[in-house]
């Protein structure tokens, strides 16, 4: 997982509430198990004009006009706004590999689903959530301002928003270290391997047959 400290760039405003995961990566894309390659079909139906399927070349696909990151404005956006309950729906973690594969690291919302907010600080994104007023304010500035930029400064705990102030957000301190230290799960886990395979030594001693050897 890819170390995160301050992430600056541009702001994209996925103006819709209660926004679910079959809508973030749709349910024909999940039969793979890998971490890449889902950035394309990032709100496929809303993004493209035609349905998608797995193995399609995205490249001659028509685009959407109206959907917001096909906009040239906000191209190669690292943070989304947007609304209350982002996220909801199933837990697939797709949701946020597919988030991650298209280059976004920040997500700022007045609330999320707790699996997909769950999913998204184990996979190297962050979610942050703000009041409703706060996310309204940040939604006008990129509307009126194209190419409207913001800093994380996930050390400092900070937003920090040109002409509208710094806006300080909450983030579990265990959360935060693995995100700086680029940790997941597993390797949090493979930071205690000497302690594991001591233990696996000692009851490997204690208890042969467990491991198929004689006493």
């Amino acid at each position: 997982m890819e170390k995160f400290s301050t992430v600056k760039g541009v702001a994209a405003p996925l103006d819709r509430p209660n926004v679910d995961t079959d809508a973030i990566i749709p349910k024909q894309f999940l039969k793979s198990i890998g971490r890449s390659g889902f950035g394309v079909n990032l709100f496929d139906e809303w993004r493209y004009l035609d349905h998608g399927e797995p193995g399609m070349d995205n490249t001659g696909r028509p685009l959407n006009p109206d959907f917001v990151l096909n906009t040239p404005r906000y191209r190669g956006a690292r943070i989304l706004l947007a609304r209350e309950n982002f996220g909801c729906g199933s837990s697939r973690e797709h949701a946020v590999w597919a988030l991650l594969d298209y280059g976004f690291r920040v997500v700022i919302a007045p609330g999320f689903a707790d699996i997909f907010f769950s999913n998204c600080l184990k996979n190297g994104v962050l979610p942050i959530v703000l009041d409703a007023g706060t996310v309204d304010r940040l939604f006008r500035a990129t509307a009126e301002k194209p190419g409207y930029e913001l800093e994380v400064d996930l050390p400092a705990q900070v937003i920090r928003a040109p002409e509208l102030g710094d806006f300080p957000f909450d983030v579990d301190a265990f959360r935060k270290d693995c995100l700086m230290r680029g940790l997941d799960d597993i390797g949090q886990t493979l930071r205690q391997a000497d302690a594991i395979r001591a233990f696996e030594a000692k009851w490997r001693g204690q208890a042969p047959w467990l491991f198929n050897e004689d006493p």
